[in-house]
């Protein structure tokens, strides 16, 4: 029973693994609480309903669709009002007061548009496959397929592409990057672009899952975080180690004690790790100057 238990926390891991690259994607390399990332999670998802049950395209296409629209939102957040606030000198801590009002802004214009209610996504009949006594659903499988494919092909272009050697130097030194004469601007614009990319992706294989409604982006936006912080902050890859190790350490709370206590152990176990090592799991201590 415990094996069924610790596969649907890997499942789960590997969509906070996407949550938590879309988040860190923004922090590494700008140093921005992206808090607004919560309401892009809830845009994807009320977008993939709508292509897909209202309007009745393929789940593909409403899933594309979806994850395109989401991407050229999170873009125009950072150029209409990160970036102007960049310019300005501001600090982060008002970046992060208006990551938070835009977190707002937008959520309430789903509502407005889509409703408060939830909604549940029932686009096909769903098979159980069955491997050595472990189940897993359709929408498990197609998580951990999609999900899987696309971490390890964002970890390929981390490290053979150059535009992803240029998100690891921003991340590594923002000023010397500037200064040694490559684009930031453009540069941030692809990062926004990606980071609304896994944002989205994660949201549309979890509704599709799961349901949604226009509260469940600040709970998954916490998860993000704490795997983030989990793998280590700093670094891209380590969000994947963070991110399985939470789903793990929350299915097994769940088999041992119950449904109610996964937030407590997750968040207690957090502390401990910033009390005994605040790089995290794989990350690396950061110089003070």
């Amino acid at each position: 029973m415990i094996v069924q238990f610790i596969v649907n926390g890997l499942i789960t891991g590997i969509l906070y693994s996407l949550l938590a690259i879309g988040f860190a994607l923004v922090y590494n390399t700008t140093k921005l609480f992206h808090i607004a990332a919560a309401a892009l999670y809830v845009l994807a998802a009320f977008l993939f309903h709508l292509f897909a049950v209202t309007i009745g395209l393929s789940s593909l296409l409403s899933a594309l669709l979806a994850i395109v629209f989401t991407m050229g939102v999170s873009l125009l957040m950072d150029i209409s009002v990160y970036r102007p606030l960049y310019r300005r000198n501001s600090s982060n801590d008002v970046s992060m007061i208006a990551s938070i009002g835009i977190m707002i802004v937008v959520i309430n214009m789903v509502s407005l548009l889509f409703g408060n209610e939830t909604k549940v996504l029932k686009l096909a009949t769903q098979r159980v496959y069955t491997w050595g006594g472990v189940m897993i659903t359709t929408p498990q499988l197609i998580q951990v397929t999609v999900g899987g494919v696309v971490i390890l092909l964002f970890l390929l272009f981390l490290w053979t592409n150059s535009h992803g050697l240029r998100f690891r130097a921003l991340s590594s030194d923002s000023s010397l990057y500037e200064t040694v004469g490559y684009n930031t601007a453009a540069t941030r614009n692809e990062v926004f672009l990606v980071s609304g990319a896994f944002l989205a992706l994660a949201s549309c294989l979890t509704v599709y899952d799961v349901g949604l409604d226009t509260h469940m982006g600040m709970t998954m936006l916490i998860n993000a975080m704490v795997a983030m912080i989990f793998g280590g902050v700093g670094r891209f890859g380590t969000c994947v180690v963070g991110g399985l190790s939470l789903g793990v350490l929350q299915s097994i709370t769940v088999y041992f004690f119950s449904s109610n206590w996964q937030n407590a152990v997750t968040f207690a176990l957090l502390l401990l790790l910033l009390f005994l090592r605040p790089q995290g799991i794989a990350g690396y201590k950061q110089r003070s100057v």
